[in-house]
């Protein structure tokens, strides 16, 4: 039981971390397309 709740949040924690990582890339892909559309 000890070993199935460890694994579970160690599964919900690097589940947060990817979803912290794609929120960081998207803001910078977001970031790099309005530098696009400002520019001329």
């Amino acid at each position: 039981m000890k070993c199935k709740l460890t694994n579970c949040s160690r599964g919900i924690r690097n589940a947060w971390h990817f979803y912290y990582a794609l929120i960081l890339v998207f803001k910078v892909v977001c970031g790099g397309f309005g530098i696009a559309l400002l520019t001329p």
